[in-house]
């Protein structure tokens, strides 16, 4: 496994592209006010976060994972790594691995499939459009 072989401008670009999605999916216009009625969170409850951490640790966490997606994609022999095989890896990856992990915590947890549905909505979509910048961008 070479690093060199990771773009990473395309790397910053996709966790920016992923953290911008979550503001949208995770907003009112989206999923946030079901999310947080799910959670049973209160404006003021989330009003008391530091969400400097928050943000902030969830930047690293979304970068880490991206990274992990671009190991995996820059790993291939040949170099036919595309938009949409790269879509493709982040979309099985979301489905067989976040999401069905999400699934068996939201199982023991005791939570809602609405949480499961919009947490793991978000993670597949996102690691499907991570995939696709990050294998359009080689």
């Amino acid at each position: 496994m070479e690093l060199a072989n990771i773009n990473f401008l395309a790397l910053i670009v996709a966790a920016i592209a992923s953290f911008a999605l979550g503001a949208v999916w995770y907003s009112p216009v989206l999923f946030g006010k079901a999310w947080q009625k799910t959670l049973g969170f209160t404006e003021e409850y989330l009003g008391k976060s530091n969400m400097a951490l928050v943000f902030g640790s969830s930047f690293v966490l979304i970068f880490l994972m991206d990274f992990g997606l671009a190991i995996i994609l820059q790993g291939h022999a040949s170099r036919d790594v595309s938009a949409f095989s790269g879509f493709l890896y982040g979309l099985l990856i979301g489905i067989f691995f976040v999401a069905t992990s999400y699934g068996i915590n939201m199982i023991y947890q005791r939570r809602s499939f609405l949480l499961w549905a919009i947490d793991s909505g978000y993670q597949v979509l996102y690691l499907a459009m991570t995939g696709a910048i990050l294998g359009a961008w080689r």
